[in-house]
């Protein structure tokens, strides 16, 4: 009954992990720009996810904590389905 249960819990650990998508599974260049970024940010997390995906595709992030988008055009182009700016 023993091994059953640990197998059944072994099986479930690694169906969870191949499911969830990682949280920070950015290049070192992003997370340390983005949390640049998203220091003084109200919604913090959501700031460093959206600032992430941005990075990523973008392979650049505006310097400061708002603004100067000019420095990344790709990053300052990104739009969202309701037609506002994707990266913060």
């Amino acid at each position: 009954m023993k091994v059953l249960f640990a197998t059944l819990l072994l099986c479930s650990l690694v169906l969870s992990s191949i499911l969830m998508e990682p949280a920070m599974a950015q290049p070192p260049y992003c997370s340390g720009k983005c949390n640049s970024r998203c220091q003084k940010a109200a919604v913090w997390d959501r700031c460093i996810k959206y600032c992430g995906i941005c990075c990523e595709e973008c392979k650049c992030v505006p310097s400061g904590t708002y603004g100067n988008k000019h420095q990344c055009p790709c990053y300052r182009d990104k739009i969202n389905k309701k037609g506002k700016p994707k990266c913060p």
